[in-house]
């Protein structure tokens, strides 16, 4: 009895600190129509503040606290929904997913880049040592103090809501936006508080939980968004749904750890459980509840548009793609080339998200799972250099994947994101970690002893075990697989993915089956990325499971978007900025900036749902290719640049510079002599990276003045 009641305590604190940080994203969700990824970072971001306030610097602890959550955390939230949630009305669910998922991103390298990972910090809990006894049982000050304030935030909301007319308007905004701005209120107003509020609650919970680990970005966000199933419960709308919800979640938390690890059979394997249990509850809950029937329908006022691309032009980026690879291969030294070669396995887990991102609107945060069962079915099978390796991979992860659509069939939205972010955690956590499995009298274990080795193919005569060969073989498997993708956006199978991304009830009226579709594409997409995974895990020779883990496949995701998902030309930009080692010769001592300037990039999505690279290039490139003489001086140039670098003549980064110069200036001596102007030469550039649009329409008006650019329209005709 005794040892229950200090698990249920023990879960009443846990679900406390959920329910607090629940409430802010159910209130800036139904106020905002913005569901939140980043609520978990910000609270990371906050206990990272009090640590630095409390134990770096010395401030006391009412001081240290009251700085973090009423000065702080306002402060941040203010800025949060001016320089980036603001731009996302009227967008699509992708566009606030990729935002959020970005600010997320940005915020734990931010956090990685200020305080070193290496150096190991904890938070004391309020009033350390102190508890209070009743009978048996005994409780801290501060869990005392968590179940008081998750009290206190819950009779704050309840007023703030419905005694106040701030809250009341809030309320009117989320029933009847257009019919509220009629009565008076005002919609900008009350998404400024609601992301306040709800910064604040999670600055709250993230100082709240930072004693029950080491401090650390990683773990931090992710307990935090374990709260999401509390939210999903409450359907994003009900405040005191999602207190039950969050009740349910920590007592269920607590008593697993409680109970599970004294099971007598199987406990090895239940062990891991222990970490999913939020994840499980999540996933049961989006099942369950069919929370998409609830999930509150708005307009986009934003077009985005999905090129069908040409044979020619497929074609043409096919044959670059391969002969970029072989001039690669030639000029690159050994160490280079060795980390290049996964440029091709990530680019192809990036064309997976085409077709069931860019095409069907299905958003998918799973396909860095997808590619990790391959590598683990490459590993095992491809013992020796068995092509049979690479065809297994793909049958195995389009069999998972459809077998991970079956149920979730029902979902769309954020909520097919929340399940396949689930279904991802639970595999990072638990079953890629379990230990040997006994099937069929075969000893089996997924990651061996914390890696996989994976070998790379032999194509009878052809061996690929070198590093040149197997860049150059996956350059043209990438190819063959966006020929794959290019026939299937033309074909009526993929006239089908648009209409059910653009209208799924006139899709449904005109006799589509949604369901099969939906199956259909995400076998499809689960195989391609299976064939990429196999791919990349032979690239680096031996990989860890935290080498295809949740946040991984999420940086693969914002690389798409940045690069415009709906293009093929996007999983070529997300293989070379992702897989090549450029950012890293130039700043080795930067390490988060890869993550950090993707991150920056994916903010301006909300700007430009298209995408702000292929979209850009493309128009940039229209005129060369029509321009036939200038385009075979092109490649006659590029040819010389590389003989002269064969011959010794000058290094990789001279012929780096001569080559992107000369791909610089095709554009604009291909435009007419009126149009060559510095206008054009700086227009590329901004256009290409797309940064600006993160910063202040004030700046965006100033650019727009100084250089004749439309930066913020651009690519929404």
């Amino acid at each position: 009895m005794r040892e229950f009641a200090l698990y249920t305590i023990s879960g009443l604190t846990t679900a406390s600190i959920y329910a607090i940080t629940a409430s802010g994203l159910t209130l800036t969700y139904a106020t905002t129509g913005v569901f939140n990824f980043a609520h978990g970072a910000v609270g990371m971001l906050a206990a990272f503040a009090y640590w630095q306030l409390r134990f770096g610097w010395g401030v006391p602890t009412p001081l240290a606290f009251a700085v973090v959550l009423v000065v702080l955390a306002p402060l941040f939230g203010l800025g949060l929904e001016r320089v980036v949630m603001r731009r996302l009305e009227g967008a699509s669910e992708v566009a606030k997913l990729v935002v959020t998922v970005a600010v997320m991103l940005g915020l734990m390298s931010f956090a990685l880049w200020v305080w070193d990972p290496s150096k190991a910090r904890s938070v004391r809990p309020l009033w350390s040592g102190r508890v209070v006894e009743w009978g048996f049982v005994r409780v801290s000050y501060n869990d005392i103090l968590v179940l008081a304030l998750a009290a206190l935030v819950a009779v704050g909301l309840r007023q703030l809501l419905y005694r106040t007319r701030a809250g009341i308007a809030m309320r009117a905004q989320v029933d009847d936006r257009s019919l509220s701005m009629l009565s008076g209120a005002h919609p900008v107003r009350s998404a400024r508080l609601a992301w306040i509020t709800g910064t604040m609650l999670a600055a709250l919970a993230g100082i709240l939980v930072a004693p029950k680990l080491s401090l650390s970005p990683l773990p931090l966000t992710l307990l935090i968004v374990n709260a999401y199933a509390a939210a999903v419960i409450g359907r994003l709308r009900s405040l005191p749904m999602t207190f039950v919800g969050a009740l349910i979640l920590g007592l269920a938390n607590d008593y697993a750890i409680g109970y599970l690890p004294k099971l007598h059979t199987g406990q090895q394997y239940v062990r891991g459980f222990l970490g999913v249990t939020p994840v499980a509850v999540l996933f049961i809950a989006l099942l369950v509840l069919n929370a998409s029937r609830s999930q509150p329908t708005r307009q986009h006022r934003i077009r985005e548009l999905t090129p069908s691309p040409t044979w020619r032009g497929s074609t043409e980026l096919c044959v670059g793609v391969v002969i970029g690879t072989v001039v690669l291969s030639t000029v690159l030294s050994a160490g280079d080339l060795f980390n290049i070669t996964r440029v091709w396995g990530l680019a192809l887990i990036g064309l997976s998200m085409v077709p069931l991102v860019g095409y069907a609107g299905k958003i998918s945060l799973c396909q860095m799972t997808f590619a990790g069962i391959g590598a683990i079915v490459a590993a095992h099978m491809g013992h020796g250099g068995t092509p049979i390796a690479l065809v297994a991979a793909t049958l195995t992860a389009a069999t998972v994947g459809a077998i991970v659509a079956l149920p979730t069939l029902r979902l769309s939205g954020i909520y097919l994101a929340l399940s396949t972010a689930a279904f991802a955690v639970a595999l990072d956590r638990w079953i890629f970690g379990l230990p040997v499995l006994t099937v069929f009298g075969h000893r089996f274990q997924l990651f061996q002893t914390g890696s996989l080795t994976v070998d790379r193919p032999r194509l009878g005569p052809i061996d690929l075990r070198g590093d040149q060969a197997f860049f150059i073989a996956t350059s043209v498997i990438f190819s063959a697989c966006v020929l794959l993708v290019v026939a299937v956006r033309r074909s009526v199978f993929g006239q089908h993915l648009l209409a059910m991304r653009d209208s799924p009830a006139a899709a449904t009226s005109i006799g589509l089956n949604l369901r099969s579709i939906t199956l259909a594409v995400f076998t499809m997409s689960a195989g391609i990325a299976g064939l990429g995974g196999a791919l990349y895990g032979m690239s680096l020779r031996s990989a860890a499971a935290g080498r295809f883990e949740l946040l991984v496949g999420v940086s693969v995701l914002l690389a798409m978007v940045v690069g415009g998902v709906r293009s093929i030309g996007a999983a070529v930009f997300a293989g070379v900025f992702l897989g090549g080692p450029t950012l890293a010769n130039l700043f080795p001592h930067l390490t988060q900036l890869t993550s950090m300037s993707i991150a920056l990039a994916a903010i301006a999505v909300g700007n430009n749902p298209n995408g702000v690279i292929v979209e850009s290039i493309r128009p940039q490139w229209t005129p060369v290719r029509a321009h036939t003489t200038l385009l075979a001086c092109g490649v006659a140039g590029a040819i010389a640049i590389w003989v002269v670098r064969l011959a010794g003549v000058i290094d990789n980064w001279g012929w780096a510079v001569a080559t992107l110069t000369l791909l610089a200036v095709l554009p604009i001596v291909a435009r007419p002599p009126r149009q060559r102007t510095a206008q054009s030469v700086l227009a590329t550039p901004i256009e290409a990276w797309g940064f600006a649009a993160a910063y202040d329409h004030a700046q965006i008006a100033f650019l727009d003045r100084a250089l004749s650019l439309d930066v913020v329209t651009h690519g929404r005709s």
